[in-house]
């Protein structure tokens, strides 16, 4: 005769089975979105990387070039910069099936604030790398090339190790302009005021040149670039946050007494 009391833990251990399996559902939805449109650009995967390299190309001294020192290096490293293109054009798809996943755990006020959060962060990401693309590039670029002209030493870059960088100067720019994102939701669900984002306003400022000086070359003005943006984009997160919020806004300790 069966035990009453394990039918709980049955029904939990069944519930837990199928979140893994629609888990593992959409991940391998998300991964196909990826892969065709990966085998969508394959084809011109030699011009996307030109396309990359051209803030490179065009800032290099007469006698400077890019090399491969790596035998698979002329093959892999245009393939993956067209990997990361059609990971950047599939994200969208690849965010609505993390979103079909969660929403049913969500409230419905939750769920109304997913989407433009959700839109607004990868809107804000693509502009982070364009930011990236058309001005920084370009001014560090000039300025390494200009160090190396006292030098008398030749510019010849390694394609991998510039895709290095490109990534890693991607990634800093576009997590730096989800800067508003993070500001408004901090406000929104009362863990911060806008007053005490005021308040702390000049540390934020010494964390922005730190963090610059982490992630760009050594140089004061790569520094300024990364540093400057991130004091902004802070700012623009406590306009937005006063705009879509206001400033009536209590923490949570004070809306709990309130409601009491």
């Amino acid at each position: 005769m069966s035990d009453p009391q394990n039918k709980p833990d049955e029904g939990s251990e069944e519930t837990f089975i199928s979140h893994l399996v629609e888990l593992r559902d959409r991940i391998i939805r998300a991964g196909i979105a990826v892969i065709v449109v990966f085998v969508g650009l394959v084809y011109w995967a030699p011009d996307i990387f030109h396309l990359l390299a051209r803030p490179l190309m065009q800032n290099l001294p007469r006698d400077g070039k890019m090399i491969v020192t790596d035998v698979t290096g002329s093959f892999f490293v245009p393939m993956k910069v067209t990997m990361v293109v059609a990971f950047v054009i599939a994200l969208p798809f690849v965010l609505y099936q993390i979103w079909a996943f969660i929403a049913p755990g969500l409230y419905q006020h939750e769920k109304k604030l997913v989407a433009p959060l959700v839109a607004s962060s990868y809107t804000l990401f693509l502009c982070g790398m364009a930011f990236a693309y058309f001005v920084v590039f370009p001014t560090i670029f000039r300025v390494m090339a200009h160090y190396n002209a006292p030098l008398g030493a030749e510019m010849n870059t390694d394609i991998d190790n510039y895709l290095s960088f490109v990534l890693t100067m991607f990634i800093a720019f576009g997590v730096t302009f989800e800067v508003p994102i993070v500001v408004v939701l901090l406000v929104r669900m009362n863990l911060v005021t806008i007053k005490k984002l005021k308040e702390v306003r000049p540390y934020v400022i010494v964390g922005a040149f730190i963090v610059a000086a982490v992630v760009t070359p050594p140089d004061v003005f790569s520094q300024l670039i990364l540093a400057l943006p991130l004091i902004v984009l802070y700012e623009a997160g406590i306009i937005a946050a006063r705009i879509f919020i206001g400033t009536g806004e209590k923490p949570a300790e004070e809306s709990e007494a309130a409601s009491n």
